[in-house]
């Protein structure tokens, strides 16, 4: 049986609560789809924000819908270095306790408290996905890509859900340094070991 599976490099974007979307862009404003993700319902928009940090600014970060229940910045850590915060590596949602950063739309700014995060790398899977690999949602794995610059991703968490579909994620800082394009095979290395 195969362990093989796509991967693919995220690039700094955001996501935006509705009321943030609101005062960034408008009231009622809606999202200009530009593009679909690979993940269902997900998609990158037409729309682009700056990033104010104590050191400088993000320029023309990119919106992806559709709009969440809280905003999310997610970068790479040479970002944080550059915005001058603290690169905090977390799972998406979890951002109590992260550095926060002055987001300027065209209609208006806000103030983040916390939000700014690194993501972690992780691997989304459709549930016949979890059952072929053997692995449940929540599952810490290793996943190992090929070529010269081989690595072994370690501490990827699986997420397991019905409207996934399969693909690993990681940072373009990561997958350039692996050696990894979007829609390269890498391995999953071991099952289940949370």
């Amino acid at each position: 049986m195969s362990n093989k599976l796509p991967i693919a490099l995220s690039n700094r974007h955001i996501h935006l609560s509705e009321k943030d979307l609101d005062t960034l862009f408008g009231e009622g404003y809606q999202l200009t789809r530009t593009k679909d993700l690979s993940q269902p319902g997900q998609y990158a928009c037409d729309e682009k924000v700056d990033i104010i940090g104590p050191k400088g600014p993000l320029k023309g970060v990119r919106v992806l819908g559709p709009v969440r229940s809280r905003t999310q910045i997610e970068i790479s850590i040479s970002d944080a270095f550059k915005l001058g915060v603290t690169p905090v590596v977390r799972n998406s949602g979890d951002v109590e306790g992260t550095p926060g950063a002055k987001i300027v739309g065209p209609k208006g700014e806000i103030e983040l408290k916390d939000g700014v995060i690194v993501a972690a790398r992780h691997i989304h899977m459709h549930t016949s996905d979890g059952e072929k690999f053997g692995v449940k949602d929540g599952d810490v794995v290793k996943v190992r890509t090929e070529g010269m610059r081989a690595v072994i991703f370690e501490n990827v968490l699986v997420r397991v859900k019905d409207n996934f579909a399969l693909e690993m994620h990681v940072d373009i800082e990561e997958g350039n340094a692996a050696g990894v394009k979007n829609g390269d095979l890498v391995e999953l290395e071991n099952r289940g070991v949370k």
